[in-house]
Order: C-alpha cells, then structure tokens, then sequence
C-alpha cells in the first residue's frame, strides 16, 4: 500500500463525521425533542427551515472565511470540530438552558454552520489532494471519501435506536459518540490540511463566468432535487401510502448502506469507462428502479424494500461521481476550490430548502394527514405517490438530458 493511499482513511473517516451530522439531525432532532419536551412538529418544522434557508445564505460567504483562512486551515478546520462536537451535546446531551424551542434553534444553527464550514474546507482540500494523487486521483479520492460518509449516514441513524436497547439516554450517548467521532476525525486528518502551493483565491466571478462550471452546479441542482424530493416525504410515503409504521427506519439503512456499497464500484467505471458515461447509466437505472413506486400500496412494503436496495445502489454514482467531475473543473480554474464548493454546497441545500416549503404545502391543500391513523382520500394518497416517485423521476430525465448535452473531455 502506497503513502498516498494510506492516507485516504481519513478521509473516510472525516467524511462519515460530516455524515453523521447531515440527514440523520433531521431524523433524530425532532423526535427528540417532541418526545422529551413535548415542542410542537409545526413549531421545530419551522426551525427547520428557517435554518436551511440560513444555510443557503451563509455557505458562499462561508466559502470566503474558507479561503481567508486558508494558511490557517488546520486551526481552523480544529476549531470547527470543536464547535460541533459541543454543539451536538448541547443539542442532545445538555438538557435546554433556554425555552426547548430556543435552545433547539441555537444548537443547530452551530451544528450546520460548523457543518458547513467544515464540509466546504474539506472539499476544497479534496481537490489539492485529487490533483497531487496519480491517475484518476480525484475519482479514487471520491471513492473513499463518499463510501465512509455513506456509512456515517447508516451509523448515526440506527445508533441511537441502538443504544437505546442498554442505555436510558441514548441520545446523550449519541451526542458523546459523535464528539469522540470528531476528535478522532480531527488528528487523522491533521496532516492533511497542507495550503502551500495552492494557488490563491480566484473568487466566485472565476467559477460563474465558467460555462463548463455553471453546467455543472446546474446539473448538481437538478439531480439531487430528487433525493430532496423523497427525503421530505419518504416517512409520510412509508407510513401513508404502503401503510407500514416502523418501517421507516430499516428501509432508510438499507438505501443508504446499498448506496454505500455501490459507491467504490461506480468509481472503478468510472475510471475505466469514463465519469459521463457511468453517471448517466446509473441515473436510467435509478428511475427504471425507483419509477416502479408509483405502482405499490399498502402492504408492498417488501417489495420497496427491494427498491430501496436498488434506487440506493444508483445514488452512489451521484454521490461518487459528480463531485469528483466538478472537483476536477476547479482544479483547472480555481485551484483553491473552497469558494467554488461553497457554491456546490449551496446549490445542493437549496434543493432541500426548495422540497419542503413546495411539497407539503401542496399535500396539506390536497387535505393529506400525516399518522399512521389518519384517513386519508385515495386522491390524497395518489398524490403523494405521484410528488414521492413522479416528480423525482422527471427531474432525473431533466438531468440526463443536460449531463449528455455536456462536453466533460476537457474535464
């Protein structure tokens, strides 16, 4: 084993951590506290979303401290993690030292700020790391890197159901887990945060006046509305529509551990077959295998789990693939990457922003009830199938059409 690849687990490693505290707090947290402070879902809902729409703000600008503070990276990337390992004990482990709602508010806004920061830094240091490696260097890097944060997804949504079996506050442990986590993660990556040699900042105009760039960040806009879309409704589908309460949480560890599986193999096509290619084959795969919803009810909670094995399977070419094609444009006209990932990053959360402020409005004018015991219109439930499966579908048709309508070959 090389030096080089050596190294490579800490990029897993750091991944999974940035994982761990991505989709699995929109699991968790307001359960959390609904369950334990009795704060309203309409109420956190809203918190919710007023945070994304933060998020959507603030990783440009987030994207230029990056870059000012880029002699300092491996301080800065220390504080960081810092800052959301206490966070995420205050969030989980400190009981509410303001109003439960408040409280709510402000440990999450550090958990995704310091999220964001760290993700931004992270990426940007991914296209250093990509450049000096031989070959395919970026595809191998976005190998580990997306397999060991798939994985972070699976372990942090499962571990506090887990830990729930042995300990009487296993949220807490939950929150002291990911702090160790982000220790560890911290000094494996801490020889990793090298800036010599990387060119200067070019700034946001570089990127934007960039054909090729602005392809594809429209492109990444486009296709991971599709996993926004189903992730807003994913529990309401399950519940609702195939009529299966409690099976929420097994199915979601299934898409994401088959899409962690998946990921090293669309990597290795990649490098043999070519990144375009292979991302636009697995994104037919993903709506002939993910189309198929439209026409299950309740009961058919199987045979979705068969789905949610496959759909998985295609969501690490995107998650693999993409970031690696993008990384190596902004190795060629930005070197320094992190104001051009802090626009990847924003255009990838305006997609969830975007989800939920269109999808359940229109399903609360159709007169949809969430709960296992509502009883809901057979309209209402085709409509909810029809924005779950349809409308992710179409929009990956959209996204095909202009990845294949796009030259990669000076990529």
């Amino acid at each position: 084993m090389t030096q080089e690849t050596e190294r490579l687990p800490a990029y897993s490693l750091f991944a999974a951590l940035l994982a761990a505290a991505g989709l699995p707090i929109y699991i968790h947290a307001p359960k959390f506290y609904l369950d334990e402070y009795g704060v309203s879902l309409a109420a956190l809902g809203a918190v919710l979303f007023a945070l994304r729409l933060i998020d959507v703000v603030q990783d440009p600008l987030l994207g230029k401290l990056s870059e000012r503070l880029r002699d300092h990276r491996r301080l800065a990337v220390a504080i960081g993690c810092a800052v959301i390992a206490i966070a995420m004990l205050g969030l989980f482990a400190v009981p509410p030292m303001l109003p439960p709602l408040v409280w709510f508010a402000l440990t999450l806004t550090l958990v995704f700020s310091a999220f964001s920061f760290l993700t931004i830094n992270f990426y940007a240091q991914g296209v250093s790391k990509g450049t000096q490696m031989t070959g395919q260097g970026h595809l191998r890097l976005a190998r580990w890197r997306e397999s060991g944060a798939l994985l972070g997804v699976c372990a942090a949504s499962v571990a506090p159901i887990a830990l729930a079996s042995f300990m009487s506050a296993p949220f807490a442990g939950f929150a002291v887990g990911f702090a160790i986590l982000a220790v560890v993660a911290a000094v494996g990556m801490r020889s990793e945060w090298r800036t010599k040699g990387i060119a200067a900042a070019t700034g946001f105009g570089v990127v934007l006046k960039d054909p090729l760039a602005r392809r594809l960040l429209l492109i990444a806009l486009i296709n991971a509305a599709p996993v926004a879309v189903s992730s807003t409704l994913f529990l309401f589908f399950v519940e609702s529509r195939l009529e299966a309460p409690g099976y929420e949480g097994p199915l979601l560890l299934l898409f994401f551990l088959s899409a962690a599986i998946a990921a090293p193999f669309w990597g290795k096509m990649a490098e043999r077959f070519g990144a375009r290619n292979v991302l636009i084959t697995a994104m037919v795969l993903a709506i002939a295998s993910f189309g198929v919803t439209l026409t299950l009810g309740p009961g058919d909670w199987a045979f979705f789990a068969f789905i949610c094995l496959a759909s998985g399977a295609t969501l690490g070419a995107d998650l693999t693939l993409l970031p690696a094609i993008f990384a190596n444009r902004m190795a060629q006209i930005s070197p320094s990457a992190a104001e051009g990932f802090g626009l990847w990053s924003f255009v990838s959360k305006l997609t969830l922003a975007f989800a939920a402020v269109s999808l359940l409005p229109v399903l609360d004018l159709a007169g949809f009830e969430s709960g296992a015991g509502a009883m809901n219109t057979p309209e209402a439930l085709a409509l909810l199938a029809f924005l779950y499966a349809a409308v992710p579908c179409g929009l990956k048709v959209v996204a095909i059409a202009l990845l294949a309508m796009t030259n990669l070959r000076e990529v």
